[in-house]
C-alpha cells in the first residue's frame, strides 16, 4: 500500500500551463490596439508609373516649386514662376484643377531642400481637391555619377 500511495503523490502532470500565453497574448493585443491608429497618418498621392518616358500633355502642367529654403513658387501653365505663400497655394492650384480637372499637376522640390517642404505641398494639394500628383525629377546627366 504504501508503494501506491507514494507513486500517486509524485506522478507529473502532462498539462500545458497557457496562463502565461493567454497574459502575453492580451498584452501584445492591447499594444496592437493602441499603436494601429497612429501608424495611418500618410497622405494619399498617385504617383506616376517609372517609365522611362516623359510626360507628354497637350495641357501645360501646374507647378509647385519648392526651394531650398522651403519657399513656395506657383507656375500655372503658361505664366510666370511666381512666388507664393501656402494659403493662396491651395486656394490657387484648387480653383485650378476644379476649372481643368485634366490639368497634370507637379511637384518640383530643390535636391538640397528638406523633404519636410515636399511632404508638406503633398498633404497641402490633397486638402486643396488634387486628386493625381506628380514628382518632377531633371535627367541624370551622362558626365554624373
Amino acid at each position: 500500500m504504501r508503494s501506491s500511495a507514494r507513486h500517486k503523490r509524485y506522478k507529473l502532470k502532462s498539462e500545458i500551463n497557457v496562463v502565461p500565453y493567454i497574459d502575453v497574448m492580451l498584452v501584445l493585443l492591447i499594444i496592437f490596439m493602441v499603436t494601429a491608429p497612429m501608424l495611418n497618418s500618410n497622405v494619399d498621392v498617385n504617383l506616376p508609373q517609372a517609365n522611362a518616358k516623359s510626360l507628354q500633355d497637350r495641357k501645360e502642367p501646374v507647378i509647385v516649386s519648392v526651394d531650398q529654403n522651403g519657399q513656395l513658387y506657383l507656375t500655372l501653365g503658361n505664366e510666370k514662376r511666381q512666388p507664393i505663400d501656402a494659403e493662396a497655394m491651395k486656394a490657387k492650384v484648387g480653383a485650378f484643377v476644379k476649372a481643368n480637372p485634366e490639368v497634370s499637376v507637379l511637384v518640383a522640390g530643390d535636391r538640397d531642400g528638406k523633404y519636410d517642404g515636399v511632404y508638406q505641398v503633398l498633404a497641402q494639394l490633397q486638402q486643396a481637391g488634387v486628386s493625381k500628383v506628380g514628382l518632377m525629377s531633371a535627367p541624370e546627366s551622362s558626365g554624373k555619377k
